[in-house]
Order: structure tokens, then sequence, then C-alpha cells
């Protein structure tokens, strides 16, 4: 039975937990919003016997604590991009799912702003400029293949009852507006923690709390679009047909956008592919790495 290997990385004052398994040249496994690197243990264990398998536990999840203050995609994307060099030491493949998409995307695009200093951000004018090359250089170099299953970061197509509960926020956050700036500000934290206003958000939104929540609605609010052009690595979107939470429209979205994208289907299979149709996915998956 190949071992696994539980251990931590420190970034940012984060001690960041993550599992090793396997061997053969390094696969970096990505988790999606909510989940933790244990549900990705079946897919890294059914490809340990080609490849070293390196699953971390992102920020805020697992056994990894959040961080102290709200994160956005890039700032992740810097996480994901310093475990690469001081644990993995060398450029690897990547295997991401859904919000591992979002850090994905950001980190071979190289947009400047996967900086990994906590903030996201990347300045301005001529220092913003040199930030952005060296960035897309350094995504080129330190990501080989990509895989993403499953993947966020493309903007959805909004229904009705999304523009209601839009409309009904800002109703209920207009009497607020009149306040002078302190008293605003606590009337705004007491209305975000009313049952009312968290019944308006998704299912993931009404779970959190504190910074992640923050971080969430920074995570989502980015649509990645403007990433696709700048990534040149061989892209393979792997992708359940019965996704409802990034339905397939979205997966062919990205693969028009991708330079060298390719977009594959797998049947009676949702959101988690590699588990509704494990046999399946890891077939494509090593057929891909081994090319």
């Amino acid at each position: 039975m190949t071992q696994d290997i539980t251990d931590k990385f420190e970034y940012q004052g984060i001690p960041v937990a993550y599992h090793k398994i396997g061997s053969g040249p390094p696969l970096l496994i990505l988790h999606g919003w909510g989940s933790s690197s244990r549900v990705m243990l079946p897919a890294a264990r059914m490809l340990s016997d080609i490849r070293t398998c390196y699953i971390p536990d992102l920020p805020g999840f697992g056994e990894s604590p959040p961080p102290d203050k709200a994160w956005t995609v890039g700032d992740y994307a810097g996480l994901a991009r310093a475990f690469g060099k001081e644990i993995i030491g060398g450029p690897t493949d990547v295997l991401a799912h859904s919000f591992g998409g979002r850090m994905t995307l950001k980190w071979a695009a190289g947009t400047g702003d996967v900086n990994g200093a906590g903030n996201g951000t990347a300045g301005s004018g001529t220092d913003a400029e040199a930030s952005g090359k060296e960035s897309s250089i350094a995504g080129q170099e330190e990501l080989k293949k990509i895989i993403i299953t499953g993947g966020a970061g493309m903007k959805p197509e909004r229904s009705f009852s999304y523009y209601r509960r839009r409309v009904i926020a800002m109703l209920l956050k207009a009497p607020f507006f009149i306040l002078p700036g302190t008293m605003k500000e606590k009337a705004m934290q007491w209305l975000r923690g009313t049952a009312v206003w968290k019944s308006l958000g998704s299912s993931d939104y009404q779970k959190l709390d504190g910074v992640m929540r923050e971080t969430f609605v920074k995570s989502v609010s980015e649509h990645l679009e403007y990433c696709l052009p700048h990534i040149s690595q061989e892209v393979l979107l792997l992708w359940g047909k019965e996704d409802e939470a990034t339905p397939w429209y979205q997966a062919e979205r990205m693969e028009r956008g991708l330079k060298n994208g390719a977009l594959v289907g797998i049947d009676r299979a949702g959101h988690y592919a590699f588990l509704d149709q494990p046999d399946r996915f890891q077939r494509i998956v090593r057929a891909y790495l081994k090319a």
C-alpha cells in the first residue's frame, strides 16, 4: 500500500497541512471550496503509482486555519505557487477541482496579483506592469500540464431568483446609507448577521462567517475569462456532464478561451466526476499525463 505522509508548510504565518502520496513526477492536487485534501485523496491514490501527489488543505479548510484577513483568488494562487517552489521544488503538473481551478487559472495566466503577499494586489503603473510580466513568465515555467475538473471562475448565467435577491438586498441596505460612517458600518454588520440577510446568499455563503465569508464574496465576484488568453500550457478540461455547480456551458466557454485547451465530458457524473466515475476519470487522466 502506498504510504500517505502528512506534514505542514508555513505560509504567511499559516500552518498549511498537506498529504504526500505516491512516487514519480510531481502532481499538485487542489481541492474545491468547502472541501479538503481528504476529498481528493481517492483521486491521488488512483494515480499514486505514476505520480507523487501533493494535496494541501487550503487555508480555512480541512486542517489548515483561515487567514487573518480576507483573501482573494490571487492570494490562494500565491500560496499554490509558494508550495510548488518550497515543497515540490520545481515545475509541476496540476489537477484542480472547482475553486482549485480558479487558483490554477490565475497562477497559469500570471496576471500580476499572484504575488504571495497576502493581499492580492500588484501595485500600479510601471511596477504593476513589471510584476505582471514576471508573474506571467513564472506561471509558464512553474506549471506544466494542467487538468481542471468542474472548474469555477467563468461568469454564470443568472436566473430571475438571483436578480430578485439582489433587489431585496439593496432595499434592505438602503435605510443605512443615510447614517454617518461608524454608525453605518455597525448597522451593516448587524444586517449581515440577520437570518433574512443570510437567506439571500448561496448555501456556501450561509455556512460561512467572518473572514471566510468575505473571502468567499471576493472569490465568486471575480470572473476569470480575462485569464484564458494568457495561458499557454496544455489544459485538459475534464467535466461531469451532469455538473450543476459549474455547468457544461462554463466548460465550453473555458475551452474556447484557452489556446491549448481540450474538453472531455464524463457521462453520469456531476461536480465530483472523480468520485462519481472514478475508473473513467483516472483512465483519461493517466492517458493525458503519460502522453
